[in-house]
Order: structure tokens, then sequence, then C-alpha cells
């Protein structure tokens, strides 16, 4: 089973102090209020229209009725789970959770477990105190099976028999590379061949901030309403035909070669992987007054360079962490745009392997099943048997020098962005 990141729920204690008591709510994020509580507060009168209250009262008033939103809220739940877990839950009963989901999500160790004294540290040493049995004291490899499978109550809800093999979960990403990276390459020319699965990279280009980066410079110009109008007239989406605007435009010089002299820096929400950084923002240099259809698609395409650069960036990351890569493995709705495939493969200079089913996730998804139900030995057998290549997408190496020359601009971005960062900051 696999599970989408959601955004967290927040909530928000309101306290009041009024004459007579203390009252506290739980609200959350709309406004709606969840649970409520009192405490009566004391009251002195010394002399008519005098009246004295102890302030330590009032606090102690406050821990009272904070407290009790505990006993009415925290107290009462059963088990926090992430998604997958939770579908692990409903369909088999099983508390257990996916080690992919703790590791990733929960500050889990799979070495050393859970750490103690960071649950001390941030007030929730309740977790200690029960062995962690409401966010997971059982931990279990993804495809693991789960308990006797579907109970009665979720095989009815599904439509399927009951004691079907439930696996652990996987995050939908991590699904996704499962689904991909696995397969068997022989007879495709690759490098990758014959190589531990160490050596390849499963790029999961979905919903993230990749494809919302591209968005966001596409609908932000001043031509998208052209572009739309235009796109609509073809029955095409934006994107197809902005790949075939850039067909148009690139005249005999190779497509990539229109941003000569335009660069994108894209981490208009921070930077996750190699560098971790919140605080980074996106920058484009190179903008000129025009504003027509041709420099909404060249800036579209340095975007998707900047993204493919970015991959680059991360592989060379992980390559002076003592890691060998040789080959990419793309999914995710990105991995269907030819132009975003091509550039990867241009960028990083290796081949970029797609799969036979689109749907990655649910390949993956499936892996772990069959894994559960005990069909294959292990995960690497199943993938092997369940991933097929439907399309390999080699690099052009011709254009090697011009690549190299974009990287180096690249880096310079955001090297010259927190120097420009430092200079504000100086006193």
């Amino acid at each position: 089973m696999s599970g989408g990141e959601q955004k967290p729920e927040r909530y928000y204690v309101g306290v009041d102090v009024g004459t007579g008591s203390v009252r506290a709510a739980l609200v959350d994020q709309s406004g709606v209020l969840l649970a409520f509580a009192d405490q009566p507060i004391k009251k002195w009168e010394p002399q008519f229209n005098h009246h004295e209250q102890s302030s330590e009262d009032i606090w102690a008033a406050c821990c009272v009725v904070t407290k009790n939103l505990r006993e009415t809220c925290w107290d009462k739940a059963g088990h926090f789970f992430d998604l997958p877990d939770f579908l692990s839950w409903k369909a088999t009963g099983v508390t257990a959770r996916s080690l992919c989901s703790l590791v990733c999500k929960w500050t889990y160790s799979a070495e050393k477990g859970w750490d103690d004294s960071f649950w001390k540290m941030i007030g929730l040493e309740d977790f200690v105190a029960d062995t962690y049995s409401k966010i997971g004291n059982q931990v279990l490899p993804p495809g693991a099976s789960l308990g006797n499978g579907l109970t009665p109550e979720a095989a009815r809800d599904l439509g399927l028999l009951p004691g079907i093999a439930v696996a652990a979960s996987l995050i939908d990403a991590h699904a996704g590379g499962l689904g991909v990276i696995g397969a068997d390459v022989r007879g495709h020319g690759l490098i990758c061949e014959g190589q531990p699965v160490t050596s390849r990279l499963a790029v999961i280009c979905g919903t993230s901030s990749c494809h919302m980066g591209i968005d966001h410079m596409v609908q932000g110009h001043a031509a998208f309403p052209e572009l739309q109008v235009k796109a609509t007239a073809r029955c095409q989406s934006i994107y197809a035909y902005l790949n075939s605007h850039l067909d148009l435009i690139k005249k005999a010089q190779p497509v990539g070669f229109l941003t000569v002299d335009l660069h994108v820096w894209p981490d208009f929400h921070g930077n996750r992987s190699p560098l971790a950084d919140l605080t980074l923002k996106g920058m484009v240099t190179g903008l000129k007054l025009s504003q027509d259809l041709d420099d909404l698609a060249i800036l579209y395409l340095a975007t998707v360079q900047a993204i493919a650069l970015g991959t680059r960036f991360i592989i060379e990351a992980m390559e002076a962490a003592g890691h060998s890569v040789s080959t990419l493995f793309l999914c995710g709705g990105l991995s269907k745009n030819p132009l975003f495939v091509q550039m990867h493969a241009d960028i990083t200079g290796m081949p970029v392997v797609l799969s036979q089913e689109v749907e990655s996730v649910l390949v993956g998804a499936a892996i772990l099943g069959a894994c559960a139900s005990g069909d294959f030995a292990s995960v690497q057998e199943a993938m092997a048997k369940m991933s097929k290549v439907g399309k390999v997408v080699f690099p052009r190496l011709q254009d090697k020098k011009y690549y190299d020359k974009k990287y180096q601009v690249f880096l310079k971005l955001v090297e010259h962005q927190k120097e420009y960062l430092a200079i504000m900051n100086d006193d």
C-alpha cells in the first residue's frame, strides 16, 4: 500500500482569563472549536467595589484547563498514524508501522529505534512512558505481511476475500521508486546491467516542488493567457504546446541552447536536497523587457533545465559521499514530458530509463503485496519480475560542453545568493 503526503492538521489552544473563571479551547485552522474546558478562579472583595485576584491562582487555573484539554483530546487518542500506516491498520487491524514511514517522517532510526531524549525534550514524554505504543513499537520492513491479512470488515468494504495478504507500506514516492528501479535491463545497452541496484537512481517527478516550480514560472507569465488559448485550439496540453513551440523557434541549433543567456535557480520554496536549506529563494537572470510567447517558452525551458541541473547537483553530492550512480530511472507525471526527460539525460550525462507502466507507484504498491503474499522470496526478486523497461533515452553527448557551462552558472547562482544574504546581514 502507498499513501500520499498530506499537509498535517494544526491546532491551537486559546486561553481566556475572565473575572470568574479561566477557559480554554482547542481550535482548528478553520476556526472551529473542537474541545472546551473551564476552571473557576478565586476572587476577594476586601471592601465594597474593591476586587482582588491571585496571579498564582490564575496561572494554576490556566494549567488545569489546559490539562483538561489533554484529557478530552490527547489522552483519548489511541494511536497516531502516518497515512500509509493508517490505511494498513484499516485493512488489517494491525497497528505495526512501516519502517519507511517512521524513518522518513517520525525521527525513528533504523539502527537505534526511538530516541527517548528527543521526545522528552519536546514535552512528549508520554510516548516514552507507554513504550511508544501510540506511535509504533512494532516496526516492519515494507512488504512484510501484516497480521492475518484483510479483516472481514475491510474485505466487505473492498469487495475482496478476508485473509488476503496486506503488506507493510511505503510512502508514495518510495513506492514509485520500487516500481521502476529494479527492472531487468538486459538488452538495452545500459552500463547498470550487471551492477548492483545502488548504481541506479530513481527520480520521482510528481506534484512536488519540481512540478510546482514549472507551473509557477509558466502560469505567472504575461503570455500565459495566450498560451492557454492556442493550446486549447490545438487540443494540446500547455506543455505539449510549449515543447512544439520551442522546436519552431530553435532553428538549426539544439533546443537546449535557447537558454544560453537565461538561467534559473529553481528553489522558490527552499532546497530540500542536497543543501537542506529552507531559506533559499528562486533566482532568474537574463530577463528581457519583452513578454511574448517565445519568452515564455524559453523561460519554461530554462526552468526544466534548472530542475535537471538540481538533479545533477544531488548526484554529485551522492558521489562525493561514496556512491556511484550510472543510470536514472524516472517516474511520475513529469516523466511523461519528453523535454523534461531529455534534459535530464543531457544535463546529467546519464541514460534515463522509463517504465513500461506509466503508473509506477501502483506497480510498486503491488510489488509489496506480492511479497506479502509469499509469491516472491524477496523484494528484489519481485522488482525484477514485475518492473519492465518501456523506453531508454540516451544523452546527446555532443552537447556536454554547453551543459557543463550551464552547471557552472547554476552553482554560481546559489553561491551569489548566499553572498548577497551575507552582505545584507552584515552590521
